[in-house]
């Protein structure tokens, strides 16, 4: 389990109900209309614009922000040093046996245990790349989009209490109140937007950018086994992935 990204939200939120327990009037926070507009309208349009599925796989994406572990790259490196070192010992058919736990590792090497040529192994590797980039980008897309939703029906949920107040403003004791409640809905939009929606999209993008470092890895490690180089010279190549700090030094 991601801890920061469950303490970054319970943080704020706390900070935020914080201020609000420490008012006068707590209980002049919940407004259960301006609750309706912000989420029943972004919620709404988020589903006008999407198509269902893209929702639904969106709601499982939204999970890797706190259940999600990328692989370690530098445990993908030495697999893939293992696997060509097998090869050349033995031969490129003996990985048909071997058992990685990635998959897309499993899937690169059955297809260069199979005889597959380098131009069509590097375009399967390319495709099942780009699509996982799609999905990736489909999620964030879909979050950072009710980013822009919930603080603008925010807006629309202010301009509609405002007409209110404005209709009712025979009785000046109301209007206070009202104005109170028709700034509620630009309270809930931000705080949905700038707590919850936007920081989670940031977060999808970072573990997505982890992810795709590690299958251009072992994609370049796959190819380089299939053209049957060395294993020091793969390692020395795949160490290119990582940050200085991370890379292993030379004895």
């Amino acid at each position: 389990m991601d801890i920061g990204t469950l303490l970054g939200l319970i943080g704020a939120f706390g900070v935020c109900i914080a201020a609000v327990l420490l008012g006068a009037n707590p209980m002049g926070f919940v407004d259960l209309p301006s609750a309706l507009i912000v989420l029943g309208g972004g919620l709404g349009v988020t589903i006008a614009m999407f198509p269902l599925k893209v929702i639904g796989s969106t709601i499982k994406v939204i999970g890797k922000c706190f259940f999600y572990k990328t692989d370690n790259p530098r445990s993908i490196i030495e697999e893939l040093v293992m696997l060509s070192e097998k090869a050349r010992k033995e031969s490129i058919v003996a990985l048909e046996k071997v058992q990685t736990s990635n998959k897309f590792l499993a899937r690169g090497i059955m297809l260069v245990a199979d005889g597959t040529e380098l131009s069509t192994l590097r375009g399967v590797l390319d495709i099942d790349i780009a699509i996982m980039q799609q999905r990736h980008f489909r999620g964030q897309e879909v979050l950072k989009q009710m980013g822009t939703f919930f603080p603008a029906f925010g807006m629309i949920g202010t301009l509609v209490g405002l007409v209110q107040m404005l209709s009712n403003m025979d009785d000046p004791k109301s209007i206070g109140p009202a104005m109170a409640v028709a700034l509620l809905t630009t309270l809930y939009g931000a705080v949905l937007a700038n707590i919850v929606c936007l920081p989670l999209a940031k977060k999808l993008e970072e573990r997505a950018s982890d992810e795709d470092r590690n299958l251009m890895l072992a994609k370049e490690g796959i190819i380089s086994i299939q053209k049957g180089e060395h294993p020091a010279i793969l390692k020395e190549k795949l160490q290119s992935f990582l940050p200085p700090s991370m890379r292993e030094e030379r004895k």
